[in-house]
């Protein structure tokens, strides 16, 4: 009986078969990619999860690093020593010093030479070769150069004595607390200008031409013209280096050991020397472990304040 037939005497056609269900392909996972990452992800487990998971614990212990001996749990106890020590907040102090007297400088030098050798010429590569080459001069060399720099009877005393006539008599430069972190921020920012100054480079090269020209035409003046076209341009540039160079702010530590070993009588000492002098030279490795740590947070809090107030100035702008 046909369809026809059904709707004529009134019945209702039957329902079409329903169709079998077509076999899911089961989802293939290629290894491939993880066999990859696997000797990365075993290197950063052993060498940095691993040691700071350790040192961790270790700031929560009196450690003994006598194999046999225990090591008692003290709790808090290195933390609070460390807010009671007067030593700490000396080192504190002067790594945010160092920060603050490094950081700007090698911002503003670093963009200004950036924006100097934007300009294609015969000269450049030379100039970009000798502008990054003390970032990759090893920090020992530097720091043992700038120590006889800084010297007594050294080539700045000579300069600013012999020649320039500036001081009287030999200026004990490596003597004092701020003559001695004077020395040790001319280092840092000589050493890192040249990185802020590739970075901007790069940065400086995704300026749109056309709005530039456009601003010019307009009459905008030099200063106008880098407000409001290349700097919103290079800002996420800007971020970046000025995060970085917070964090090895507060990270110095190889010039400050080699040039004053944190002397005259800890004056120039930072929190990583002193850190590193409680750990290895004391070898009270459960204080030297908390003072770690609270490096770590701070370095952590200031970089996420950093990040958090240029967010709310990009939405402010926006």
């Amino acid at each position: 009986m046909t369809v026809l037939e059904h709707r004529q005497r009134g019945a209702a056609p039957a329902a079409p078969r329903p169709e079998p269900p077509t076999p899911r392909r089961r989802r293939q996972v290629s290894l491939t990619p993880y066999l990859f990452l696997l000797p990365g992800v075993m290197l950063f487990g052993l060498f940095i999860l691993y040691p700071i998971v350790q040192a961790a614990q270790m700031s929560f212990y009196d450690w003994n690093i006598l194999r046999g001996s225990a090591s008692e749990f003290i709790g808090l106890d290195n933390y609070i020593r460390a807010f009671q020590d007067d030593r700490f907040w000396l080192s504190l102090s002067n790594s945010g010093i160092y920060m603050l007297l490094t950081v700007p400088p090698q911002i503003i030098l670093g963009l200004a030479v950036a924006m100097l050798l934007r300009s294609k010429a015969p000269a450049q590569p030379l100039f970009r070769v000798l502008f990054y080459l003390p970032v990759v001069t090893s920090w020992v060399v530097v720091s043992l150069l700038f120590k006889y720099l800084f010297a007594d009877e050294g080539l700045i005393n000579y300069t600013l004595g012999d020649l320039l006539h500036l001081t009287d008599g030999d200026t004990s430069w490596l003597s004092g607390r701020w003559t001695a972190i004077v020395a040790i921020c001319a280092l840092g920012v000589w050493k890192g200008v040249g990185w802020s100054m590739m970075i901007f480079l790069a940065a400086l090269q995704g300026v749109p031409q056309s709005l530039e020209e456009a601003a010019r035409v307009d009459g905008a003046g030099w200063w106008q013209r880098f407000r409001a076209v290349t700097l919103p341009a290079i800002w996420p540039a800007m971020i970046f280096v000025i995060v970085m160079l917070v964090i090895g702010g507060f990270n110095v530590f190889t010039s400050v050991l080699l040039m004053t070993g944190g002397g005259p009588g800890g004056q120039t000492e930072v929190l990583l020397t002193y850190m590193y002098q409680q750990a290895f030279s004391d070898l009270d490795f459960g204080y030297g472990s908390a003072l770690a740590v609270i490096l770590t947070v701070i370095v952590f809090v200031a970089s996420v304040i950093q990040l958090r107030a240029f967010r709310d100035r990009d939405g402010d702008a926006a």
